[in-house]
């Protein structure tokens, strides 16, 4: 009998407002050859209240100007307790990460076969939200060379691409992959637990409206 381990569920962050005093240029993570933040990671919602930027309170620098506010998502992350898989949920977006030891060999883009069973999983939940706009970024850690890592990571995001093509099998779903090597470490690269899981390929799409 397998056992299934529990799941830790962390609510990561709450409402929070982002102010800045001088000028504030948005970003987002299409599909930018350079993207200036990590991709997902974007404040999306708007500042449900209006802040008054002649309130003596703020104690702005003189000349200075109050950016348009905005506000985290609210985000929950659950990840199962090996660390294999994780996933995160916004308001907006829903995003899977999963560890290349539990997808691919070492060094290696050619999937396993338990690891098409975790992929038509997150197939499964792509057609829960009805979700027609998909985002497959590859990571690895710095071992190696920058370039390698590149590709590497490239090609590991098209086998998980090509995957859930075959499980999707719709027309109407397009699909932005990008393998971005050592950029974006969630962990520490000085340590093999910390490598090991920025050696990830992220599948990410937006949630149902309700």
């Amino acid at each position: 009998m397998t056992l299934t381990p529990p799941r830790l569920a962390l609510t990561l962050a709450a409402a929070s407002v982002m102010f800045a005093t001088n000028l504030f240029v948005a970003t987002t993570a299409e599909a930018d050859e350079t993207p200036s933040v990590p991709p997902g990671t974007e404040a999306t919602a708007a500042a449900p209240v209006k802040v008054d930027a002649n309130d003596p309170d703020l104690k702005l620098p003189e000349g200075a100007t109050l950016a348009e506010p905005k506000v985290l998502d609210i985000k929950q992350v659950v990840e199962d307790q090996s660390g294999e898989e994780r996933r995160e949920d916004t308001n907006a977006d829903v995003k899977f990460a999963l560890q290349a030891e539990v997808l691919f060999g070492k060094d290696s883009a050619k999937l396993s076969g338990e690891s098409k069973a975790r992929i038509a999983a997150i197939a499964d939940e792509i057609r829960k939200q009805n979700a027609t706009k998909i985002r497959v970024f590859g990571f690895t850690d710095n071992l190696g060379t920058s370039a390698h890592g590149d590709v590497l990571s490239k090609q590991r995001a098209n086998a998980v691409q090509d995957v859930l093509e075959g499980e999707l099998n719709d027309a109407n779903v397009t699909y932005e992959v990008r393998g971005y090597g050592e950029q974006y470490p969630i962990s520490d690269n000085s340590t093999e637990a910390g490598r090991k899981k920025n050696r990830r390929v992220e599948v990410s799409f937006p949630r149902t409206e309700s």
